[in-house]
């Protein structure tokens, strides 16, 4: 089936293209019905407009009080009957009144393999420590940072003499195959929270 997106930016908004070139190849059965950015200046509005999408833009006047934006923001998202919240660079947490609307449907991208490197720095983070595998996950948000339930996740070999800019280049290119992979799984109703909290994804049906 397809589902209805509502996603949620605040920069470049490369993540959002990749999801809008997998629909628009038919490999993704989804449609965005919705983009809200939290800075006025994100490009990645401009990408949404040049494919037709509404956009919604709150002010940091707006952002002051999270809870009132975030119950601005869960009301255009239900207007729409949106099915899943795809937080696609969105640097702020999402609070009360987005996770009461769209319980275990709301989903995050995180540069890193969690547990390990929480926070907005997760590449550098990484990087600096030296470690020789990192990666990508993808998860349902909560009311934590980088804490919520993981769908999916993508190891990165880091190559010996590597910059952070080679890194974080490879990581995007994992991010942009593996979060539209992800959310055709969510189409495919075959991704379950467990009640401990640990996801289960059913294969492929046989035949």
């Amino acid at each position: 089936m397809s589902v209805r997106l509502g996603v949620l930016i605040s920069g470049s908004g490369t993540n959002l293209q990749a999801i809008v070139d997998r629909i628009a190849e038919g490999t993704l059965d989804a449609s965005v019905e919705i983009v809200v950015s939290s800075r006025p200046d994100a490009y990645g509005i401009k990408r949404a407009e040049a494919a037709g999408i509404q956009t919604l833009t709150l002010s940091r006047e707006v952002y002051e009080d999270p809870i009132v934006a975030d119950e601005i923001i869960a009301a255009e998202l239900l207007s729409r009957d949106v099915d899943y919240v795809i937080m696609a660079g969105y640097m702020r947490m999402v609070r009360e009144p987005l996770l009461a609307a769209f319980p275990d449907r709301i989903v995050n991208l995180h540069p890193a393999l969690l547990p390990s490197f929480v926070g907005a720095h997760a590449i550098q983070d990484a990087f600096d420590r030296g470690v020789k595998v990192t990666g990508v996950t993808v998860h349902f948000a909560n009311a934590n940072y980088d804490e919520g339930p993981i769908i999916a996740q993508e190891a990165v070999a880091v190559e010996e003499g590597w910059t952070v800019e080679e890194l974080e280049e490879r990581i995007h290119e994992v991010e942009h195959r593996l979060y539209p992979d992800t959310i055709q799984l969510l189409a495919e109703g075959r991704v379950r929270v467990r009640p401990d909290r640990t996801v289960e994804v059913a294969p492929v049906p046989r035949g």
